[in-house]
């Protein structure tokens, strides 16, 4: 049995601005597999979806096996992605947009 975190991909019909608003959840799985973490994180995901309105899961699911036991300030996702764009047009790109709904204060 191993640690695996999962991210999913939610997306929310908010009726604002036109737009969809879109959840990535991490959660935290102890399972034989990373398969087998992926399918109760996709049962997970599903649930999750279905007790929020307008709330719709895209079916995008990522798994990181974990390098160690969770403990605090453990590593509980980890995704690497190639890009020719420089720091800064890449955090803009793909994670400081200006759209951003956070739920905890980041200092800003």
């Amino acid at each position: 049995m191993g640690w695996f975190g999962v991210r999913a991909v939610f997306a929310f019909d908010l009726g604002e601005r036109g737009v969809l608003t879109y959840e990535e959840r991490l959660t935290l799985w102890r399972a034989e597999s990373a398969p087998a973490a992926l399918e109760l994180a996709g049962q997970d995901a599903a649930d999750y979806a279905r007790c929020l309105d307008g709330c719709v899961f895209t079916g995008l699911l990522q798994a990181c096996d974990l390098p160690e036991e969770p403990g605090h300030g453990g590593e509980v996702f980890s995704l690497m992605r190639d890009s020719a764009l420089l720091p800064d047009k890449y955090v803009a790109a793909f994670f400081d947009t200006g759209w951003e709904r956070r739920s905890i204060s980041d200092g800003e």
